[in-house]
């Protein structure tokens, strides 16, 4: 069965997308939940052991693991495909303005790392990504995209 990493930037819609993909019947797995990430030196970074466990486990459906850390490339080759999602600033932006589920980005030095993020990372996980979907578009879209990557379609 396949694995699929989503990633990009804060306010990209990784989260609404992978709960989405959830009711779809794939297994999710988000690494900003507890457990998965170590701060190392101030940097957040996935517990490499644990998520290789993950992607070594048998199962019957595709998986599809959420993150962004600066790890993450070591386990590229372990992925099916590297999904970026991704959106115009100013649609990030809005996003983290209007958003109750997560407070990141409301205080403005968290607003200046998510701009400098956009400018500095986004294209970094841009070139290693085996596909690019823009979230602008509507969810379902959106959705589809990221299921159809995660099934092999």
């Amino acid at each position: 069965m396949r694995a699929l990493l989503v990633t990009g930037m804060s306010g990209v819609g990784k989260s609404t997308v992978l709960r989405e993909l959830g009711l779809r019947g794939l297994e999710v797995v988000d690494t900003d939940d507890p457990g998965w990430i170590e701060v190392v030196d101030g940097e957040p970074l996935w517990r490499l052991p644990r998520v290789t466990s993950l992607l070594d486990r048998p199962r019957d459906r595709p998986v599809v693991v959420q993150g962004t850390v600066a790890n993450q490339g070591a386990l590229y080759h372990r992925f099916d495909a590297v999904v970026l999602l991704t959106a115009p600033r100013a649609v990030v932006l809005q996003r983290i303005r209007s958003r109750t589920t997560n407070s990141y980005g409301k205080a403005p030095a968290e607003l200046a790392r998510i701009e400098q993020d956009l400018r500095d990372v986004e294209p970094l996980l841009r070139a290693g990504a085996t596909h690019v979907v823009d979230t602008s578009a509507p969810l379902p879209e959106v959705v589809l995209a990221v299921e159809r990557i995660a099934r092999g379609a």
